[in-house]
């Protein structure tokens, strides 16, 4: 993937299981834990490339939220910030090799970020 692509999508939910049951039958996702992700469940569309995962909802995560691959998360941000954005969570590592972090633009909508390689 390159710099502005989509890369991932979380969707919260109430009941891990129950939620993949949903998504599994309602779409025909594959959906597993990875080693390393467990309780992290992740989804994959049938065209193999859509993907993302299932979050236990939270107060300040209640709709899906997209991720958006960035060549350098610090410079995007510092771009964001420019523009009126702000960083609703810093960046924090995923794995060795990656990182993401969530920035939130003018109008309050969340995005996150999402920089390196999982190695997944």
């Amino acid at each position: 993937m390159a710099h502005g692509d989509i890369t991932h999508i979380d969707i919260p939910v109430g009941d891990l299981t129950k939620g993949a049951a949903f998504y599994s039958d309602l779409f025909g996702w594959q959906i597993a834990e990875v080693p390393g992700f467990e309780g992290y469940p992740m989804w994959q569309a049938p065209n193999q490339i859509s993907g993302g995962g299932l979050a236990p909802r939270s107060e300040g995560f209640t709709q899906p939220r997209s991720y958006v691959e960035v060549d350098s998360i610090d410079e995007t941000i510092a771009k964001a910030e420019a523009a009126g954005g702000g960083v609703v969570m810093a960046k924090d590592n995923i794995t060795a090799t990656s990182w993401w972090a969530i920035i939130v633009d003018p109008d309050g909508n969340h995005i996150g970020l999402f920089e390196g390689s999982t190695g997944i």
